[in-house]
C-alpha cells in the first residue's frame, strides 16, 4: 500500500539526499572509500576549487573517483573510469567533496566540532574495528589500516566531516511533521479509482499495401542508415590444452623421493594434536570466573551462553599453529593440560583466552617406505606444472617473435576450433541463441581489444590447469550494412513507419472525436480498420502498484491524466500508438483511523525534512563561498578518461 510513497521518495528528490542519509548513518569505513572523501590534498597549485578558503587537490578529487570506481566494480566489474564519467560519476564525486568540505567549514566558524573523545567514541562503535569479544581492538584496527594503507590521521579527519555534518543537518531532518489532512490527501490517491478505456493502433494495421519500390527503399535507406548500423564482429580461433600437451615428463627419482623425505623429516615425524573450544574474554578476571564454573561441571558452550558469548570449536591444531593464531603463552596452557579439562588461562592480543582441550590425537612418525606414494605423486605435480609453465613461456616466446596459431597448435597436439562472427557479448551475431563454448568468454574480452588479426595470444583461463591459444582472423567493424544485404530489412522498417505515421493520423482523428464526447469505443468502430478490442479499464491505484513491478506505460499515464480528457502515448518500437481515455475518477477518504493516514505523515514528514538539509547545504555553500577551477576539473576529467 505504501508503494506510492516509496516510489515518491526514490525520486529526484529522495535519489539527490540518499548519500547524505548514507553518510549520517554511520561512519562506511567497509565500503573502502576512506582515503577517496579526503578533501585536502596538496599545496593547491593543482586545486579543482576552494571552498572558504580551504583547497580541494586535484590529486583527491583523482583517487575518490578511483575508489569510487573500484567500489562500484563489486557490483559491476565491467565497470570502466571512462563509463564512469560518462554517467556523471565524476561530478558527482566532487559534488559530495564540496559539500562535506563546506559543512566543515561551516561548522569551525559556528562552533560545530568533533571532539577527539566524540571521535574515539565513534571508532570504538564501529564493528569493523572488534576483535572476537565483541569489543574494540587496537590490534585489528591497526590491521585493517595497515591493509588500506590508510593513516589514523585520516581516518579522524573523515570521521570529524561525518560528525560535524550530522550537527549541521540532522536538526532540519528530525522530527519533520507534514499535516495530517495533506497527508490524507495523498492516502486518498491510493483509495481512488480511475475508469475509462484504452485503444491500441497497431502501426502494421495501417501500413500501406502496395509493395515500395527500389528508389523509395533506396532513398529511405540512405536517410535512415544508421537505423542499420552492425555492431562490430569478429572471427576468434582458439585452442585449449592443460597437462596433457606435455609430453615425456620424468618420473621422480628414488633420490629426489628421499631427499624430500629428509627436507621435510619434521612432518613425518611424531606428533600430536588437540580438540580445542575456547572462549576469549577481555579481562583475566573473567578468564578464571569461566573457568571456575567449567570445573563445576558447566559446558564451556553452556556457559558462554549464559553470558551472552559464543564459544568457538577449533578442531583439530597442533601446537606450532596454535600459537599463531594465539600466542605462544596461550598454546603452552592448552598443550600442558590433561583431555576433558580446562587450561590455564592465558593472554594473547585480542584477550584472555579459556581453552577446553576436547581431546588428544596422537600421530606416530611414518617412515620412508610409508610415505614414498605420497611423495612422489607430490614431486610428479610440481614436475608437471613446472614443465606446463616452461612450455607455456615458450609459446608466448614464439608468439612474440611472430609464430603463428596454427604452428602452435600443431605443436601441442591440439585442434583449433573457429567461432562463427561473434559480437563484443560473446554471442553469435547471426544467431544469438547458437551455444557458444563455455571457455570462451573467458578470452572474448581480450580478443575484441586486439588490434590487428592473426596475431596470437595466450591466456591462463584455469590457474595452474587450462590454457587457451587464440587470436583473431577476421574483423568487421561497426558499421551501416550494405543495402543490398538488408533490403528486407530496409523495407520492413519503411513499411513500419509508414504504419506508423498512419496511425498516428487515426489516433489524433480518434482523439478529436472523443473531445466532442463520442466514447472511445464508438469512435474506434468508425474507423474503418479493424484494431484490437478497445480495453474498458477500472482499477485503483493501489491495484496499480500491487504487482511490485513497473505497470504498462499506458496504465501509467491513466493515472496522471485529469477526469474527462484523453491523450496519445506512441508504443515502443515504432510499433503504434495508444489513444489513452479517462471518463472517471472516484476518491472517497480513508477513515480516520487508517495506518496509511499515519504512514503517509510520516513518510512524507521524511521526505520534507530532507528537502530542508538539501536547502541548508545549499545554504551552507553560499555562505562559505565555494569556486570551482573548471580548468583543473577538465583536466582530471581528460586524466582519468584516459585523453591526452
Amino acid at each position: 500500500m505504501l508503494h506510492f510513497f516509496r516510489s515518491f521518495i526514490s525520486s529526484k528528490i529522495g535519489a539527490a539526499v540518499a548519500l547524505l542519509v548514507l553518510m549520517l548513518i554511520a561512519f562506511a569505513f567497509a565500503a573502502g572509500d576512506i582515503a577517496g572523501l579526503r578533501s585536502f590534498g596538496s599545496d593547491g597549485s593543482d586545486r579543482v576549487a576552494t571552498v572558504g578558503g580551504q583547497r580541494i587537490a586535484a590529486s583527491a578529487l583523482s583517487q575518490a573517483a578511483n575508489n569510487a570506481v573500484e567500489n562500484l566494480k563489486e557490483q559491476n566489474p565491467q565497470l570502466s573510469m571512462k563509463a564512469f564519467i560518462a554517467e556523471g560519476g565524476l561530478e558527482k564525486v566532487l559534488e559530495d567533496m564540496l559539500n562535506r568540505t563546506a559543512i566543515m567549514v561551516f561548522g569551525k566558524a559556528h562552533g560545530l566540532v568533533a571532539s577527539d573523545r566524540l571521535i574515539d567514541s565513534e571508532i570504538a562503535k564501529n564493528p569493523a574495528f572488534h576483535g572476537l569479544d565483541g569489543k574494540f581492538s587496537e590490534t585489528v584496527f591497526r590491521q585493517l589500516l595497515a591493509q588500506r594503507r590508510i593513516s589514523e590521521k585520516l581516518v579522524r579527519e573523515d570521521l570529524a566531516q561525518v560528525l560535524v555534518s550530522r550537527q549541521a543537518l540532522l536538526p532540519a531532518m528530525v522530527g519533520t511533521t507534514v499535516p495530517r489532512e495533506l497527508a490524507m490527501r495523498y492516502a486518498m490517491l491510493l483509495k481512488e479509482r480511475r475508469n475509462g478505456a484504452i485503444a491500441l493502433l497497431p502501426s502494421p494495421l495501417f501500413a500501406p499495401r502496395t509493395p515500395p519500390t527500389d528508389k523509395e527503399l533506396a532513398g529511405y535507406y540512405a536517410a535512415h542508415r544508421n537505423r542499420f548500423t552492425r555492431p562490430e564482429r569478429r572471427i576468434v580461433r582458439f585452442a585449449s590444452f592443460g597437462e596433457e600437451a606435455l609430453r615425456n615428463v620424468a618420473p621422480p627419482t628414488e633420490a629426489e623421493i628421499a631427499a624430500r623425505y629428509n627436507a621435510d623429516k619434521a612432518l613425518y615425524a611424531a606428533r600430536e594434536t588437540r580438540r580445542l573450544t575456547q572462549l576469549v574474554v577481555p579481562t583475566e578476571a573473567a578468564a578464571r570466573a569461566v573457568a571456575a564454573e567449567v570445573a563445576k561441571g558447566k559446558t564451556l558452550a553452556a556457559t558462554a551462553a549464559e553470558k551472552g558469548l559464543s564459544a568457538t570449536g577449533l578442531g583439530s591444531v597442533d601446537k606450532a599453529g596454535f600459537a599463531t593464531a594465539s600466542s605462544q603463552a596461550v598454546a603452552d596452557a592448552a598443550f600442558s593440560a590433561a583431555a576433558g579439562t580446562i587450561a590455564a588461562p592465558a593472554r594473547s592480543a585480542i584477550g584472555w583466552h579459556v581453552v577446553h582441550v576436547d581431546a588428544i590425537e596422537n600421530h606416530p612418525a611414518r617412515t620412508l617406505d610409508q610415505v614414498r606414494g605420497e611423495i612422489a605423486g607430490q614431486l610428479a605435480a610440481a614436475r608437471r606444472r613446472a614443465a606446463l609453465g616452461d612450455l607455456t613461456a615458450r609459446i608466448e616466446q614464439e608468439f612474440d617473435n611472430g609464430g603463428n596459431l596454427p604452428d602452435a597448435a600443431k605443436e601441442l597436439g591440439i585442434t583449433i576450433q573457429q567461432t562463427p562472427p561473434i559480437t563484443a557479448d560473446g554471442k553469435s551475431y547471426k544467431n544469438p541463441a547458437e551455444a557458444m563454448p563455455p571457455l570462451l568468454g573467458k578470452i572474448v574480452p581480450t580478443a575484441f581489444s586486439m588490434e590487428k588479426e592473426n596475431e596470437p595470444q595466450l591466456a591462463e583461463v584455469e590457474p595452474g590447469k587450462t590454457f587457451m591459444i587464440f587470436d583473431v582472423s577476421d574483423i568487421a567493424p561497426s558499421a551501416p550494412a550494405p543495402f543490398a544485404e538488408i533490403k528486407d530489412d530496409v523495407r520492413a522498417a519503411f513499411l513500419l513507419d509508414k504504419g506508423a505515421a498512419a496511425a498516428r493520423a487515426a489516433a489524433e482523428k480518434l482523439l478529436a472525436e472523443t473531445r466532442k464526447g463520442v466514447p472511445l469505443a464508438q469512435a474506434a468502430a468508425a474507423l474503418g480498420v479493424t484494431i484490437p478490442p478497445v480495453q474498458p479499464i477500472d482499477m485503483s491505484r493501489a491495484e496499480l502498484t500491487a504487482q511490485n513491478r513497473q505497470p504498462p506505460p499506458p496504465l501509467v499515464l491513466m493515472f496522471s491524466m485529469a477526469r474527462g480528457t484523453t491523450k496519445l502515448l506512441p508504443a515502443a518500437g515504432n510499433r503504434g500508438w495508444f489513444v489513452i481515455s479517462l471518463k472517471d475518477i472516484v476518491t472517497q477518504p480513508p477513515p480516520a483511523n487508517d495506518p496509511i493516514v499515519a504512514a503517509a505523515q510520516r513518510e512524507l514528514g521524511q521526505v520534507a525534512g530532507e528537502e530542508y538539509a538539501q536547502g541548508l547545504r545549499r545554504a551552507i555553500r553560499a555562505e562559505v563561498t565555494v569556486k570551482r577551477n573548471e580548468a583543473a576539473i577538465k583536466a582530471v576529467r581528460t586524466q582519468l578518461s584516459g585523453g591526452n
